[in-house]
């Protein structure tokens, strides 16, 4: 998983490199400064010797500044390590989401998939320069001071390096148990993540049910729950402080108690024992910050695993298309087609459909609600692949196309539209990123979006702020079925995406479609059957079937169920 992780360090691999190494000079100056003063007290102040004790002294400083510069430079080479690093791990993940299918998505809540994108990638990113500077210091600083230690006085050295299998012992213990309550604790970010998305997405509905009490408990109990896995997990980490302090205290009474001694028997020197001591407190606060970096990589073991879990997801639906193969025309064949959700040949959402649409053809679907109509569609550009049979576009099988040739060359309007921020020209060239204001307007137009843009003041130029908040439901739909017509695709799929616009603005839809989209096959799914009983056949599904197929006039006269839809909704519109 790490080895996973680190790939990506990319062209930060010098940064991350060279600071160790900045650290590795920091380390042997700090170690060197002891040394120094122990001299400067045994021999300098001993003999009275004030030239040595200048000259040494002179030396200290420089070994003081020149640490100091090193460890400037160690901490901004960490910094643009890690932060780069952060940055190509969320490129990473960002990019891999992307390449998701419909059913990768539906494995991660979008809640999730955020935490993953920030909190978890910032946790990664700090223990990562905690990594390669405190992770590199505290051994190399407590190796260092501890060979020092161990030259001024063996018989000395042997009271910390008792301690040394407490504090190993203390981590290992905290390790183990805290790991799995900060697993919990980022299960409950994804919880709070999914109730805020959920009311800031729903805000209109929640003041006009006047909700707002009710979506406060919610948040409350979110957060609640996070307060308390927090708690959870610190109850094991808040030993860790505790228990190294009582350690360090413990080791420098015992070496004060018996350094004095050895003072007193003339066996040890006075700056001896200083630089000892000196070197033991280098010892004690290494084994103190190896600690803390040690709780942080806990922390962040179970951000590393949330994000390699994306990283590592396989797509379902794999890119196994022929190079330079486009589609012809917009001509569907379907062969005996079954789909199911769960992969199982005993829980199938659509089963055994056949039938073929000429390229040109206007083509309703009609169902009730669970008919699998808008899983009917989603096969076609591959956002789901079938469980069995096989779907043609173009006279080629779509698994014979790469993906992006397909999917441009299909262009769908859902029925929950999704505008994005920027202004309303911008939205429309997600359809064709190169098109001109004329063509705009014509799409426009073609989708009877013209006329309410313009009577914004600021026309095409309108910001319609996150999700489109600044129209309504029905020019949202048209707004997104203009952004279709400007890709000006082979296949047009229009999922109930007039459901929000009045009979007689559909009228001169369907009328435009018909007059500008000749030799585009189109795929109209709708409730209304005035939308589409002059499309050249209709398909009539059911529990996941077809019903029956035909013109209008034979489905009258052939299909129970469209016929009495057709008379309910008569009876309505009298």
């Amino acid at each position: 998983m790490y080895f996973r992780l680190f790939s990506y360090l990319g062209k930060y691999k010098k940064q991350a490199i060279l600071a160790p190494i900045a650290v590795a000079g920091e380390v042997v100056l700090e170690i060197y400064i002891p040394f120094l003063m122990a001299k400067i007290i045994d021999i300098g102040i001993a003999q009275k010797d004030l030239k040595y004790v200048f000259e040494t002294g002179l030396m200290m400083m420089a070994a003081a500044l020149l640490s100091l510069a090193c460890g400037s430079v160690a901490a901004r080479l960490a910094a643009v390590a890690a932060a780069g690093f952060a940055k190509e791990i969320r490129k990473a993940v960002f990019s891999r989401v992307q390449d998701f299918s419909f059913s990768n998505t539906d494995k991660f809540s979008t809640a999730s998939l955020i935490t993953r994108l920030t909190t978890d990638i910032t946790f990664v990113q700090n223990s990562f320069m905690m990594i390669i500077r405190a992770l590199v210091r505290s051994p190399l600083m407590m190796s260092c001071a501890t060979l020092m230690a161990v030259q001024i006085n063996r018989e000395l050295s042997l009271v910390f390096l008792i301690a040394i299998p407490f504090f190993g012992i203390t981590l290992a213990f905290i390790a183990v148990k805290a790991h799995p309550y900060f697993m919990k604790m980022f299960e409950k970010y994804d919880a709070i993540n999914a109730s805020l998305q959920e009311m800031l997405t729903a805000v209109r509905v929640v003041k006009a049910f006047v909700r707002e009490e009710y979506e406060n408990k919610k948040f409350n109990n979110a957060v609640t729950d996070l307060r308390d896995a927090q708690k959870a997990a610190e109850k094991i980490v808040i030993w860790n402080m505790p228990m190294m302090n009582l350690a360090m205290q413990v080791c420098l009474i015992c070496i004060v108690w018996f350094g004095g001694n050895l003072i007193i028997q003339e066996r040890m020197q006075t700056g001896e024992l200083f630089s000892f001591l000196t070197y033991i407190g280098m010892i004690l606060i290494s084994l103190m910050m190896f600690s803390f970096v040690f709780i942080g990589i806990v922390i962040s073991q179970a951000s590393a695993r949330r994000i390699h879990e994306v990283l590592t997801e396989i797509p379902d639906i794999k890119d196994t298309g022929k190079d330079g193969l486009t589609p012809e025309d917009g001509s569907i064949v379907f062969e005996n087609v079954s789909f199911s959700y769960s992969g199982r040949a005993d829980n199938l959402t659509l089963k055994n459909i056949s039938l073929s649409i000429q390229s040109g053809e206007t083509v309703g679907i009609i169902g009730a609600t669970g008919s699998s109509k808008t899983t009917f569609v989603q096969l076609i550009p591959r956002l789901y692949d079938v469980f069995s049979g096989r779907i043609l576009v173009g006279g080629h099988e779509i698994k014979e196309y790469h993906l992006p040739e397909l999917r441009s060359s299909v262009a769908m309007v859902l029925q929950n539209n999704l505008l994005f921020s920027g202004t309303i020209a911008d939205n429309l060239r997600w359809g064709d990123d190169t098109a001109t204001q004329t063509a705009l307007e014509q799409a426009c137009r073609a989708a009877q979006a013209h006329d309410f843009v313009m009577s914004f003041p600021q026309g095409y130029d309108t910001d319609l702020g996150q999700g489109g908040v600044n129209v309504s439901g029905g020019q949202k739909q048209r707004l997104c079925l203009a952004r279709a017509l400007l890709r000006k695709p082979k296949i047009l799929i229009l999922d109930d995406s007039t459901s929000a616009v009045d009979t007689a603005t559909d009228k001169k839809i369907r009328a435009a479609l018909k007059e500008t989209l000749k030799d585009t096959t189109k795929i109209i799914i709708a409730q209304r059957i005035s939308s589409i009983m002059e499309a050249d056949k209709i398909i009539v599904l059911e529990d996941g079937k077809i019903n029956g197929i035909g013109t209008h006039d034979e489905l009258m006269q052939t299909n129970a169920i469209y016929r009495d839809v057709f008379i309910s909704q008569q009876k309505g519109a009298a």
